[in-house]
């Protein structure tokens, strides 16, 4: 099925008990890519093509996203990195190059983690390794636009769904002006397809899954040694949040900042994060901010 995207299809996929839904392209090394909340494959429409002139891109729904299946349980950051490297598997591959952004930016840590044999390199953004400086952030902060009140409301039980099922467009715009650099990068098009991926009480406690596990991820996170292959941690607005994360996580880690940019890079700025993962998957040199 085609995506709208030239040369991009859907498939899906059942690996380590779970149905996902992921979207491919392009030829060459594997790169594969995760979304974060409150987003899907879609947050990359603007990067696919330019990626995938130079990698085989595979865009993956994980579990509880879109029209992945969204189950019970394994919403635990290692049982769904477990679910990229057996869908890794299914496409088989041995060795790719992965990146993630927000929740799969957790996503894609553990990944690296737990199967470092089969990480060649990896990218993470906003925030990467979930770590204890995210556990850190304050309740009642300085900054509206700084402020992490999702952490704690996305894992109560029962209220999210009623307060947002059907409803959940409010959310996505709210967040797209208050912590993206440019909330018309965000463009309505897309406000709706987020909505609608969100909408209904099954996404909304998928979600409430992710957040639930994530003192769990923390505190598990600490336990792994430091990666051994090449990181790169590019950011806008949030980088520093990211650096507390992860300047301890990898021996060979590179930030990289995005002046004026918000959490939302991928949508943000498409074409400078393009230019930068293509550089470090790739080897080529690059034009970026290094911070």
């Amino acid at each position: 099925m085609s995506t709208g995207l030239d040369g991009f299809e859907h498939a899906y996929a059942h690996v380590n008990g779970v149905r996902l839904h992921y979207v491919t392209g392009g030829s060459g090394d594997p790169l594969v890519l995760l979304p974060g909340w409150p987003r899907t494959w879609w947050q990359y429409r603007k990067m696919m093509p330019a990626l995938a002139e130079h990698f085989r891109v595979i865009v993956c729904e994980y579990r509880g996203m879109g029209d992945s299946e969204k189950p019970e349980s394994g919403y635990d950051k290692a049982t769904m990195a477990q679910d990229i490297y057996a869908l890794v598997r299914h496409l088989g591959y041995d060795r790719v190059n992965i990146a993630g952004e927000d929740v799969g930016s957790w996503i894609a840590y553990f990944f690296a983690a737990t199967h470092p044999q089969s990480t060649a390199k990896l990218a993470m953004w906003d925030p990467g390794a979930p770590d204890p400086a995210l556990a850190a952030l304050p309740a009642l902060p300085a900054s509206a636009e700084a402020n992490a009140w999702h952490f704690g409301f996305n894992q109560l039980d029962g209220l999210p769904e009623r307060l947002l099922a059907g409803r959940y467009r409010i959310l996505i715009d709210w967040y797209a002006e208050k912590i993206a650099g440019d909330p018309e990068a965000i463009d309505a098009e897309s406000r709706a397809v987020y909505a609608r991926a969100y909408d209904s009480p099954e996404a909304i406690r998928a979600v409430a899954g992710w957040y639930r596990t994530l003192s769990q991820d923390i505190q598990e996170a600490t336990r792994f040694p430091e990666l051994t292959m090449p990181v790169l941690v590019p950011g806008g607005e949030f980088l520093d949040i990211s650096r507390a994360s992860n300047e301890h996580r990898a021996r060979d880690i590179r930030f990289v900042r995005f002046p004026g940019a918000g959490h939302y890079v991928a949508e943000e700025r498409p074409e400078e994060l393009s230019r930068e993962l293509i550089g470090f998957f790739g080897g080529a040199s690059v034009t970026a901010h290094s911070s």
